[in-house]
């Protein structure tokens, strides 16, 4: 694989590109950026995630627990009052529908990764905490990552709280998961499922052969695009490809309609590029 001249590509696009590629448990075959960090979208809930599975595990939480559905949320920011998601933001109309009723705490969690559903992830943070969240990245090793606040909590963004991830964290993560440092090996194994089950098919899925096993979640919002994951191919050993993409500012390249569309086709191509070099992943650069 040409890494020097996917390393020239990425240089020409505008905005900040990072990626990280290469096998589990061994030194990355390509990166690029992998410690700059990123806002992080929505792939912050696959740390959300981690931290519930193991909740469950410590006998803190039910998965089975019915949940109540509430849109109405305490901001990190002390003293800030109660925010709320907007539904026209969400991706997932299976938990809005469900709003003034009940849901199961573990079908909340599946419906935060496989349909990236914001009103869910608010609920699943609400049953665990911010603190719980923080020590998923920590025992990742994330060096940079950080969730300090829940979906649409505007009022502790203003004042600096966010959420950031880097493509070397993401990895991490995933990698914690897959293999079972993050819990005990059913715990990560259940984890890897709802990963597994993801139905957003853009981003690195798309670069990939179809029906190709990856465990990953995507994020998005104006300006940012990212994809992070493991792939298992059947004729190679498992890895992990992270594409962590973030605009110049409004204007700087086209509008934001066609900036998305690159970036997504951008995460794909690098996904086809490290799958294509799939064999050859345990070679460091």
């Amino acid at each position: 694989m040409p890494w020097e001249a996917l390393d020239t590509e990425l240089a020409a696009v505008a905005g900040t590109v990072s990626v990280y590629a290469g096998r589990l448990g061994r030194p990355p075959a390509y990166t690029r950026l992998p410690d700059v960090p990123h806002y992080a979208a929505s792939t912050m809930k696959v740390a959300v995630l981690a931290a519930l599975y193991r909740a469950a595990e410590a006998g803190a939480v039910d998965l089975n627990a019915a949940v109540p559905v509430v849109n109405e949320f305490d901001s990190a920011r002390p003293g800030a009052g109660r925010f709320s998601c907007a539904a026209e933001y969400d991706n997932d109309e299976a938990v809005w529908a469900r709003l003034g009723g009940t849901a199961p705490l573990g079908w909340l969690a599946e419906r935060m990764i496989v349909r990236s559903s914001n009103l869910a992830t608010n609920l699943v943070l609400g049953q665990v905490g911010l603190p719980a969240v923080a020590k998923v990245w920590a025992d990742s090793g994330a060096r940079h990552s950080r969730t300090e606040r829940g979906i649409e909590d505007f009022a502790a963004r203003d004042a600096g709280l966010d959420n950031q991830v880097t493509a070397a964290d993401l990895t991490g993560l995933f990698g914690g998961i897959v293999r079972s440092r993050l819990a005990s090996p059913d715990t990560c194994a259940a984890m890897l499922d709802v990963l597994l089950g993801q139905e957003r098919g853009e981003d690195l899925a798309a670069g990939l052969p179809p029906g190709t096993r990856i465990a990953h979640k995507n994020g998005w919002v104006r300006g940012v695009r990212h994809g992070a994951g493991v792939v298992f191919p059947d004729d190679a050993p498992p890895y992990a490809v992270v594409v962590c993409t973030s605009a110049p500012p409004d204007g700087a390249a086209g509008p934001s309609d066609d900036r998305d569309e690159r970036a997504r086709r951008l995460v794909a191509r690098v996904s086809a590029l490290v799958w294509a070099a799939r064999h050859g992943l345990g070679t460091v650069r």
